[in-house]
């Protein structure tokens, strides 16, 4: 039925591609002594997974070549690369199926043997603990690939002997695993539309049982941010916008949740960024996204701030707690893309990198703005729009 557009799309795709750079590589992100990154090749599908020690003047190391790796499959996915707290083992999960039901990979990057772990039907990541040889990983339901058991795994045991250390009994609820920031706990996450529950286990400790950090209540949501001597929680328990509360390490129940950022009624407060010296938020108002500076030590406040009037801005990959270095992404209707780094004590900021439009774009032959429409009820709603500067006033 669409044979006679076969010409038309192939215009159409080699005009995109043409729009796309092939030769690419991603912004080294900073962990545990390495920098991690990703790279493509002209006329290659897939990509390399690379690191450099300590500098990006360092040689490069291959951890794993995609390319190579999917040759033969008409369909092939990696991901979830997890790397060892001692940085030489890595675990990875691959779907040739296409059905998001991934196989586990252990890979020593000492040596660049690669075994099959017997591990499948995974969401593609695992966990490590702090002893280098135990993982936890999310197992999948085979007919409706729900997420619904967490298994721990120890490096050279018969994976069908793996310990089920939490099974979700809710269908309305999808689970994870993974690990604080700081490297203190292993964190298992149950969440629905309206309701959330959190489990947490010391992650030198993986043998022991994780502990309920608040049951699970009716319409109300928490996410657990570790700092060294509490946990922040951002939550809409009576607070429709969200608010922030601190609680002791040791006494995690809603009954001690004291108010940290108190809610607000006209800014929503969405995710909590954490590192050793500073916090970061991410907040909206008046439906402008914004990031706050918090500094631990004495309890300022800053607003980074963009020249542009409409923009998106987040948080993007900061996985290095002990950094005074702030990773966001930003982008509005004529700034592509762009990764920056922020200097969260001098406040120095600096373009990693930028997304390259090719075929002619120029940004400075645009502008955006933004106006607000009164409803009838009175509501401001603000609208965001893009023109070329030629058309002012025309």
């Amino acid at each position: 039925m669409m044979k006679d557009t076969e010409p038309f799309r192939e215009k159409l795709f080699q005009e995109m591609k043409a729009r796309i750079k092939e030769k690419d590589e991603s912004v080294p992100v900073f962990k545990n002594g390495y920098h991690y990154y990703s790279r493509t090749e002209a006329g290659k599908q897939y990509f390399k997974y690379c690191r450099k020690k300590g500098s990006l003047t360092a040689p490069e190391e291959v951890l794993l070549d995609v390319d190579k790796m999917a040759e033969g499959h008409p369909y092939y996915a990696a991901a979830g690369f997890s790397i060892s707290p001692d940085n030489t083992k890595m675990i990875y999960g691959v779907d040739d199926v296409s059905r998001r039901q991934y196989k586990l990979f252990l890979k020593d990057l000492s040596t660049g043997k690669t075994t099959d772990l017997g591990i499948k039907n995974t969401t593609g990541s695992a966990t490590w603990a702090n002893d280098n040889k135990t993982i936890f990983y999310t197992s999948k339901n085979p007919e409706t690939l729900l997420t619904e058991k967490i298994f721990r795994h120890t490096l050279g045991t018969d994976s069908a002997k793996d310990v089920l250390v939490y099974e979700e009994k809710d269908k309305t609820n999808y689970i994870g695993v993974g690990k604080t920031k700081n490297n203190k706990f292993i964190l298992i996450e149950s969440s629905a539309t309206t309701s959330s529950e959190t489990r947490y286990l010391d992650a030198n400790d993986p043998n022991g049982n994780f502990k309920v950090f608040q049951p699970r209540i009716k319409n109300v949501l928490y996410n657990v941010t570790s700092l060294e001597d509490k946990f922040l929680v951002t939550t809409n328990k009576d607070a429709l916008n969200f608010k922030v509360v601190e609680v002791p390490l040791d006494k995690t129940g809603i009954e001690n949740w004291k108010d940290f950022i108190p809610h607000r009624k006209d800014v929503l407060m969405e995710d909590v960024s954490a590192f050793k010296n500073y916090l970061v938020f991410s907040e909206r108002q008046n439906g402008l996204t914004q990031l706050v500076i918090y500094d631990r030590k004495t309890g300022k406040k800053e607003f980074l701030k963009f020249d542009e009037a409409a923009y998106t801005v987040y948080p993007s990959a900061n996985p290095e707690y002990n950094t005074d270095n702030f990773r966001f992404g930003y982008t509005s209707m004529i700034t592509p893309g762009s990764q920056y780094e922020q200097d969260l004590k001098t406040g120095k900021r600096t373009l990693l990198k930028q997304q390259e439009v090719l075929g002619g774009y120029q940004k400075e032959n645009y502008t955006t703005e933004r106006l607000f429409a009164t409803a009838k009820d009175g509501t401001r709603i603000p609208i965001s729009i893009v023109y070329k500067k030629v058309l002012k006033g025309w």
